[in-house]
């Protein structure tokens, strides 16, 4: 099998997919690993995916110039946010100077991209998608508007990022702008599908998809929790069981970022009681991210530096593979459900959830506790 980077280290941003002029790169999902094949029957030997590929051409990575932690000043945009608003805040500004948005919607039961200039659809990009997102045919897409001389705000994974700023020339790079966020790692789209389907839910039938709720972290199907406190699938996530290959080996997990700009949580954040509403750190690398930050409705105050690295290991290292992860994968493999994996990986932090679960249901505790 002829790949595009090293096998089993595919981050799936599918730029190669988009660049390909005879249409010969598939990325296959074998659940564990990502791989983009290359068709030696159609390939040319041009290199475009070569060049394009972030593993194998790394972009420029940047210092930050800037750190802060802080949230929206619209009460909507927070509420509806998974942190402090920070993306969806960026999202309304940047649409009514009259630019076009790009970011990852969940639609007839898949994570892709999409882009809009209409104010009425920014709401589908809100929230956290704890799940590998596909990028793929919107590269091209962005290289259009940007050659109309239209501004682009582009947000999703360090990876993407790379991909996308590969896939653009340096020449046309003036009016787009990157976000990327920081980034645990993400499992395949086919795990969340098959634990969907054995707690009784056909993804394609699903309107609606939420990860978490500020702190609160659980799957929500069209606005119903299946469970009052976390289900397998989240904690496989929480936990970093359940991650693609390549996330375990991320060039992007550090301080020196791809983007404009970098979003994440600010855990560890000393303005308490502004948790439960949401409060994010923000990291910003390039004059372009700076301007775009100070001309948005956003509160944003100082942060102390380490501390928000020691909260967010992430801008340190990547997830560690441990030898958990290779029993989950095992298990899958072998026909096991989602849900009896992680009892079996993680017998006492299903046991707790289950004692959670029912101290919510009697009111002994509040969902956000424990």
């Amino acid at each position: 099998m002829k790949v595009v980077c090293q096998k089993n280290q595919c981050n799936g941003c599918m730029a190669c997919v988009d660049i390909c002029p005879r249409k010969a790169i598939t990325v296959i999902d074998s659940i564990e690993y990502f791989n983009a094949q290359i068709d030696i029957s159609r390939c040319i030997n041009c290199g475009l995916c070569y060049d394009v590929c972030p593993n194998r051409s790394m972009p420029d990575l940047i210092s930050p110039l800037k750190w802060y932690q802080g949230w929206t000043m619209s009460d909507k945009n927070r509420k509806i946010s998974s942190s402090g608003g920070i993306a969806s805040e960026l999202i309304e500004h940047f649409i009514k100077k009259g630019g076009y948005v790009c970011s990852c919607v969940f639609e007839k039961g898949e994570f892709i991209f999409k882009i809009t200039n209409k104010l009425e659809e920014r709401g589908q990009f809100s929230g956290s998608k704890y799940v590998k997102s596909n990028p793929k045919g919107i590269y091209p897409n962005i290289l259009n508007l940007l050659k109309n001389n239209k501004k682009v705000l582009f947000i999703g994974l360090p990876c993407q990022s790379a991909g996308l700023v590969n896939f653009i020339s340096d020449q046309l790079q003036e009016n787009l702008y990157r976000v990327d966020l920081i980034c645990h790692g993400t499992p395949s789209q086919k795990i969340l599908k098959l634990y969907l389907e054995q707690i009784k839910y056909k993804i394609e039938t699903i309107s609606d998809l939420t990860f978490r709720v500020k702190g609160s972290f659980g799957l929500i199907v069209d606005k119903k929790r299946k469970l009052a406190a976390q289900d397998a699938y989240t904690i496989a996530f929480l936990d970093g069981l359940d991650y693609t290959r390549n996330c375990y080996n991320c060039l992007f997990a550090q301080k020196k970022r791809v983007s404009d700009i970098t979003i994440g949580d600010s855990w560890g954040t000393e303005f308490r009681s502004e948790l439960h509403k949401g409060v994010s750190l923000i990291l910003c690398q390039t004059e372009k991210g700076e301007l775009l930050l100070k001309d948005t409705n956003l509160c944003l105050r100082n942060v102390d530096v380490d501390r928000a690295v020691a909260n967010n290991h992430q801008l340190m290292h990547p997830s560690i593979r441990t030898q958990k992860v290779d029993l989950f994968f095992h298990y899958l493999k072998s026909g096991m459900s989602v849900r009896k994996t992680i009892l079996l990986i993680e017998p006492k932090r299903i046991l707790k959830q289950c004692v959670k679960k029912i101290f919510i249901e009697l009111g002994i505790i509040r969902e956000k506790d424990g």
